[in-house]
């Protein structure tokens, strides 16, 4: 079994990104959401330049779109085909971008690969050595030899969700910031919201931003060269040069600019030493006499000394001081003791693109689950948004939005949509809106969370056919239920896999709420599962219902 750091070739990336579950019986709508994240998380790790990881949900992509979508029962449905046809065209895109990662990952794992070999042949001579020594060198990847600055995201140390809380949330409040900076960027720049969203669905939207930058900066710069090439041409009377672009009309138009006249003096032509305005230059002074060698006089001699009838005393030399005493340097005082310096752990700290998280759990079916952070002020917030619905006994939901940053997702946006509720039930009224909006602000939806204002805190079979469509689209998908009046007052949970996900996809039993023959259909996410609370997380609260 290859170790965990490992690379992997591109046949068994190929072979992981084939290997995930299609049912035709899930609505083809739920089907393009899904292809519509991966997308939006490939676009993430291939600006991190984790290769692997893009390489492998490219591929699924275009698995998922081409071999199956196409082919779905929905696909002729009037409200499918735009949303269909975007994702086909998409495809050309992954499969260009495919290219040109495959080489990168065929020569990574090529060199591991004979590094590999050169250690087991070291490992080989030395005697008393066994096969087991050498599975510890199995881990050795190029990581280890790159230097720091050239890491890619796959490289990097990983660290553990639930001891890195604040750095986490400097990563995302970081991220937060910059992404509304290059939102306004582009806004400001004139950019439309449809060419702003077909930038980012052809995976352009990284190169947009950088483009834009250097384009202003480069504007920048030539303006200031201009302005200091005409200052200069001005200093030395020249005339400034015209950096306008030329034009064939200018070129060939004998047409001259008349000069303006100039009434009582001469034109100034620029050469002389001063302008029009300055009027008459006063008269030059007279030249001062230089004398020369000869007519300088000596000088004068010193005075004689004063005659002997002066006081002795006054032409004594002066005494020298007298000689002190001995002096005894004191013995230095012992320094005090310093206190015990506790050497600190290295920290990752310093640069919070230098490491990435590493999955805190796993699915019944023994794959990872990237570690959700959720903000801890949310629940507060979303009970604020539903008291009213609350006090009535009416049941409201919110949709739980975020961003992919460092392998780990970040909830940063609790968005409540348009819906209408009963005392057990909560229905969006217009989920094209939603999905609009999250695309619009480049957010992915990572679950949802609702209330139970009269009953206790669990999943109802209602609830679970919903929940399976979100971990459908996206397998780290959570669920959050609010029951104010009731202790436990809320839960994090999610599906298992297997079996409660198959369970719920297969059944056919009709009515709203109905029982289900498994016992073990969904669990805890919060702990010990793959969901951590952070806090002074970023979070924004968007309420999109009409206002009474």
């Amino acid at each position: 079994m290859a170790s965990l750091n490992a690379p992997m070739s591109v046949q068994e990336l190929t072979a992981q990104a084939a290997n995930y579950e299609y049912n035709a019986y899930i609505p083809l709508k739920n089907w393009l959401r899904t292809a519509n994240t991966m997308q939006k998380e490939a676009q993430v790790y291939e600006a991190e330049g984790n290769d692997p990881q893009t390489y492998l949900l490219l591929y699924r992509h275009a698995n998922l779109v081409l071999d199956h979508l196409q082919n779905h029962p929905e696909k002729s449905k009037p409200e499918n085909r735009k949303a269909l046809n975007a994702a086909t065209a998409a495809v050309g895109v992954d499969l260009q971008k495919l290219e040109e990662i495959r080489p990168r990952i065929k020569k990574r794992h090529e060199e591991f690969q004979e590094r590999r070999k050169a250690q087991l042949k070291a490992m080989g001579s030395l005697e008393g050595r066994n096969a087991t020594l050498s599975q510890e060198f199995d881990g050795l990847s190029l990581s280890q030899k790159a230097a720091p600055r050239s890491r890619r995201s796959y490289e990097r140390p990983t660290l553990d969700a639930e001891g890195n809380q604040s750095l986490a949330a400097k990563l995302a409040q970081r991220e937060v910031k910059r992404r509304d900076a290059a939102r306004r960027s582009v806004r400001q720049a004139g950019v439309s919201e449809e060419e702003e969203q077909e930038r980012r669905t052809a995976g352009m939207w990284g190169d947009w931003e950088t483009e834009l930058k250097r384009q202003s900066k480069e504007g920048d710069d030539d303006l200031q060269s201009q302005l200091q090439e005409v200052a200069r041409m001005q200093q030395n009377g020249h005339r400034a040069p015209n950096f306008s672009r030329p034009t064939s009309i200018q070129e060939a138009s004998p047409y001259h600019y008349p000069t303006v006249p100039h009434h009582g003096q001469e034109r100034w032509s620029g050469t002389e030493s001063r302008l029009p305005s300055q009027g008459v230059a006063p008269l030059r002074p007279p030249k001062e006499h230089i004398p020369r060698p000869l007519d300088i006089l000596p000088p004068a001699l010193p005075p004689k000394p004063p005659k002997p009838s002066t006081p002795s005393y006054l032409y004594e030399q002066p005494r020298p001081p007298p000689i002190p005493g001995k002096y005894t340097e004191p013995e230095p005082a012992a320094p005090p003791i310093p206190g015990k310096i506790v050497p600190r752990p290295a920290s990752p700290t310093q640069d919070l693109d230098e490491f990435t998280f590493k999955p805190s759990a796993y699915l019944e079916n023994g794959e990872p689950l990237r570690t959700i952070f959720l903000p801890s002020q949310l629940r507060a917030l979303f009970l604020q948004s539903a008291v009213y619905n609350t006090r009535l006994n009416l049941e409201t939901c919110g949709i739980l939005c975020g961003i992919l940053k460092s392998n780990a997702l970040f909830i940063t946006r609790l968005v409540i949509p348009a819906q209408t509720s009963t005392s057990d039930t909560c229905e969006m009224t217009n989920e094209s809106d939603l999905f609009d909006y999250c695309d619009s602000e480049e957010l992915m939806v990572l679950g949802w969370i609702h209330t139970h204002p009269s009953q206790t805190c669990f999943m109802s079979s209602r609830d679970l056919h919903t929940h399976v469509g979100y971990q459908c689209m996206m397998a780290e998908s959570i669920a959050i239920v609010c029951a104010p009046s009731k202790s436990p007052d809320w839960g994090c949970f999610r599906l298992t896999d297997p079996p409660g996900k198959q369970t719920i996809l297969s059944c056919t039993k009709p009515g709203i709420f109905h029982p289900h023959d498994v016992d073990y259909i969904y669990t805890e996410a919060l702990k010990p599962g793959h969901v951590v609370e952070l806090r002074n997380a970023p979070l924004e609260v968007v309420d999109m219902r009409s206002k009474k």
